[in-house]
C-alpha cells in the first residue's frame, strides 16, 4: 500500500475546513491502495516524510510566508529527503488573508530543491473558504492520492 502524507499547520477554522476537504478527497472510496496519513507540521518526523510516497502540504501564509511550523518540518528533514524522495508527487493548499506570494515562492523553492513533482493546482484561499474553495481542496486531495494508486 502506498502512503500519502498530509503535512499541515491548521491554526484556524478556515484552515481546518480546507484540511477536512483535502482529507475527504484523498480518502475517496474510489481511490484504492492509498493510506492517507495526517501529521501536524510540528510533529511530523523525517521518518514520516521518508516513508511517504506522496505529499499534501497545507499552511496559512503568515506575514506573507509559510507557517513557521511547516518551515520547521522541512528544516528537520530536508537533507534526509534530498536524494531519497526525488520525483514524488505533491500538492499544496494555502490560506492567507493577505498576500500569499511569498509562501508560494517558499514552497516552490523547497520542493524544487527536493525534486518533487507538483500535481494539481495550488489551492489559495483568502477569508472563509467558499463551497468552490472546499471543492478545489477536495479535488486536490483526490488528484494527489490518485497519482499514488498502483
Amino acid at each position: 500500500m502506498t502512503r500519502l502524507l498530509i503535512v499541515h499547520h491548521t491554526p484556524s477554522p478556515h484552515c481546518q475546513a480546507m484540511l477536512e476537504a483535502v482529507v475527504s478527497g484523498a480518502s475517496d472510496p474510489e481511490i484504492e491502495g492509498v493510506e492517507v496519513i495526517r501529521r501536524p507540521a510540528l510533529t511530523v518526523s523525517p521518518v514520516d516524510m521518508l516513508e511517504a510516497d506522496g505529499y499534501l502540504l497545507g499552511t496559512p501564509a503568515n506575514l506573507g510566508y509559510i507557517s513557521g511550523a511547516l518551515k520547521h518540518a522541512f528544516d528537520v528533514s530536508y537533507y534526509q529527503l534530498l536524494d531519497a524522495t526525488r520525483g514524488r508527487p505533491f500538492g499544496v493548499y494555502l490560506h492567507g488573508n493577505e498576500g500569499t506570494e511569498g509562501a508560494e515562492r517558499a514552497i516552490e523553492s523547497i520542493t524544487t530543491g527536493l525534486g518533487w513533482s507538483r500535481v494539481g493546482q495550488t489551492v489559495v484561499v483568502s477569508g472563509a473558504p467558499s463551497k468552490t474553495d472546499t471543492e478545489a481542496c477536495w479535488e486536490l486531495g483526490a488528484t494527489v492520492a490518485a497519482q499514488l494508486m498502483g
